[in-house]
């Protein structure tokens, strides 16, 4: 009787196994640029006809496709793209392309700019345009990343999203953190980024703001300070989503409201509780900063939704 019990059991784990096989499928894909080879992974719904196509782009520092980094792991651009293609929405998310050098070719990543981001994204969208396969494709550039992707997007792609991206200029956010973090260094920050802002190298760096502003990524800087977004994403003349979470402790809700204002083709929505990894927090700032390393924490579905939704809008 207990055979016939264990065997019963066993079929229905392999029907419930069955039933829950992917109905995707998932592919490495390396792309080519001007400065590196970028490699990332495609999400496809196992459909016969063409899907919308999101291209995420990550933040700033050596991120990789999942959002996270050799410090913090967080999963938040992994489940994105998993909650996406639940929805038959296909994806590309890839590494920055600082984690593509080799070890040999290290010494470049001094002389890489704002610029070779912007091209790097362009090489990507040109990519899956030219494969003719997707029914529309949708950029979304994420904190760092939407700078980059509003960018590249212009008269490329079919849709903007930006998710916490800044809606002013690198030198002023860098101004606002450091003002909260360490008050007493904020006017010697000021002052170099006030040259860096002119095209002007700093030789001279207190020790103390060294790891911001050490002379090897003062052109990186000069190159990222040059951009406005405001300015950039009123250039887009495409149907725009900008999210924003309430509880973001990098970007405030008046970025996204000052990105809003500058292109009236523009949606904002202001996710409650969601900080800037697109986890909810309902506490304090020790359970925000916690969630940057816990990778079990899932995203919100409220940003999940907004996001469907502006895409069906586009068909």
């Amino acid at each position: 009787m207990k055979v016939k019990y264990t065997l019963i059991l066993f079929l229905l784990v392999s029907i419930f196994t069955i039933a829950q096989e992917k109905n995707y499928s998932e592919e490495e894909v390396s792309i080519s640029t001007p400065s590196v080879a970028i490699n990332g992974t495609l999400l496809s719904p196992n459909t016969v006809s063409k899907n919308e196509l999101v291209i995420i782009i990550p933040g700033s520092g050596p991120t990789d496709r999942d959002g996270n980094n050799s410090v913090m792991k967080n999963n938040s651009l992994k489940y994105l793209a998993e909650e996406l293609i639940a929805h038959e929405i296909a994806s590309y998310r890839f590494d920055k392309s600082v984690l593509s050098y080799s070890k040999e070719d290290l010494g470049k990543l001094d002389s890489l700019t704002f610029d070779d981001f912007i091209d790097e994204a362009k090489a990507v969208i040109n990519y899956f345009k030219t494969t003719k396969l997707y029914s529309k494709i949708i950029v979304a550039g994420h904190s760092q990343g939407s700078l980059v992707g509003m960018i590249a997007s212009k008269n490329t792609v079919d849709g903007f999203i930006s998710l916490a991206g800044s809606g002013r200029t690198i030198d002023k956010i860098l101004i606002e953190q450091i003002e909260k973090q360490a008050p007493i260094l904020k006017n010697e920050s000021a002052t170099i980024l006030g040259q860096l802002k002119k095209g002007v190298l700093v030789d001279v760096v207190n020790p103390m703001l060294n790891s911001l502003f050490r002379k090897s990524v003062q052109p990186f800087l000069i190159s990222w300070i040059k951009y406005n977004p405001q300015i950039e994403l009123k250039k887009l003349s495409i149907p725009i989503l900008i999210i924003q979470g309430s509880k973001d402790i990098q970007v405030d809700t008046i970025d996204a409201e000052l990105l809003h204002a500058s292109n009236i083709k523009s949606k904002l929505k202001i996710v409650e509780n969601m900080n800037h990894l697109f986890k909810e927090i309902k506490g304090d700032i020790g359970e925000n900063m916690s969630s940057y390393s816990n990778p079990n924490l899932p995203i919100m579905n409220e940003l999940t939704n907004n996001i469907v939704d502006y895409i069906n809008e586009l068909k």
